[in-house]
């Protein structure tokens, strides 16, 4: 297939239509129920207070505001797909943003700016002071600025408004790989990304992965739990069809959640909690922790977890009934496998890497001592 066959055959796969439209038009939208602007992405689209107030200046100033991006569903509804902070923000300002459990969030009040310097503790609509409100007149023009909005329409390939929000929301955002792969769990299945985000809470397992206070931020340790699930459902001989870690672990989280079962759920928090129970009792924070001259030290060892914890999640049955005493050998003993410290060097790429460790933990945790 040619070039050109190629740009037409994908092309006509992405159905669009462009509109203008007011701000009261998606507000009136919003209230009605017939926009999904992901109130969870809060935790993870960290606008502050000075860049919500110079969104509500550029309006006020006739400034043009880039192109909001939506997906329609089955039911009509639109799913933002890229706007949700310009969205959440303006509709926080008119004081009828609701949190992700509908509970309405107080209005924004504006801070100075350069160019509107009484902004400063102005309001939509101020209760305690009239002077700190915004006019009739200037609620209207607020209200009547128009907005660009892109809507990919519901007959266009499925997969098309993950890639396109992939594409808007890491490209010249400071979101990490992590906070985007969320977003599009969000997005996908609510219920998913909760029962994820539920055992990054897990006593245990934060007792046993000590990582830096950025990567915390960046939300790495829901990542380690997707790499640990995408080790144990994925088949690792599908691995060689990705050269990126990244683009392996989006796909195979958006597979890994359209083949989900509502009855794996249980199952597979009995044995994270019991894998990490098990490792919190013998090693604690040295879990991950190189061993060598015979201390634990250094870091927190992405490889480590990778081979330990997929292979003792995955042989949990069998590790249990072992001696405490010889499971730490057997941990201990993993650093000195030619296999781990092969996959390790430098050089090694991200995708053989996460191939080898996960292979090697399953084979040498299920192996008899």
């Amino acid at each position: 297939m040619s070039l050109q066959d190629e740009i037409i055959e994908r092309s006509s796969k992405i159905f669009r239509d462009a509109y203008q439209m007011s701000i009261g038009e998606l507000i009136n939208i919003y209230k009605d129920g017939e926009m999904d602007i992901h109130p969870e992405f809060q935790r993870v689209f960290r606008w502050s207070e000075t860049q919500k107030t110079r969104l509500i200046e550029s309006i006020m100033l006739n400034i043009p505001i880039p192109s909001i991006f939506v997906s329609q569903n089955d039911e009509g509804i639109w799913d933002v797909i890229d706007g949700v902070q310009r969205l959440s923000t303006i509709f926080q300002f008119v004081g009828v943003f609701k949190d992700e459990n509908g509970k309405r969030i107080d209005p924004l009040v504006l801070l100075k700016t350069d160019y509107l310097p009484s902004f400063e503790g102005m309001m939509w609509d101020n209760p305690t002071d009239p002077n700190k409100s915004f006019t009739k007149e200037q609620q209207l023009a607020f209200k009547r600025s128009r907005i660009d909005l892109i809507i990919v329409k519901k007959e266009s390939d499925p997969k098309t408004k993950y890639e396109l929000f992939q594409r808007l929301n890491t490209g010249g955002s400071k979101l990490s790989d992590q906070e985007v792969r969320n977003c599009l769990m969000i997005m996908t299945n609510r219920e998913f990304y909760g029962f994820i985000d539920r055992l990054s809470k897990n006593e245990y397992f934060n007792n046993c992965v000590v990582i830096t206070d950025r990567k915390e931020d960046e939300q790495f340790k829901l990542e380690l739990i997707i790499r640990l699930l995408i080790a144990v459902k994925m088949d690792m001989s599908e691995a060689s069809n990705y050269t990126d870690l990244k683009e392996l672990l989006d796909r195979e989280t958006i597979k890994m959640i359209d083949e989900f079962e509502d009855s794996e759920y249980q199952n597979i928090e009995d044995k994270f909690i019991r894998t990490f129970k098990l490792l919190n009792n013998i090693l604690g924070e040295d879990s991950f922790k190189k061993y060598s001259n015979e201390k634990h030290k250094g870091a927190f060892l992405v490889g480590a977890f990778q081979g330990i914890a997929t292979g003792i999640y995955c042989n949990i049955d069998k590790i249990e009934k072992m001696n405490p005493e010889d499971i730490k050998k057997k941990i201990r003993l993993f650093y000195e496998e030619n296999a781990y410290i092969e996959s390790t060097n430098r050089g090694v790429r991200a995708v053989p890497r996460f191939h080898d460790l996960s292979i090697m933990g399953k084979e040498y945790f299920g192996h008899e001592y």
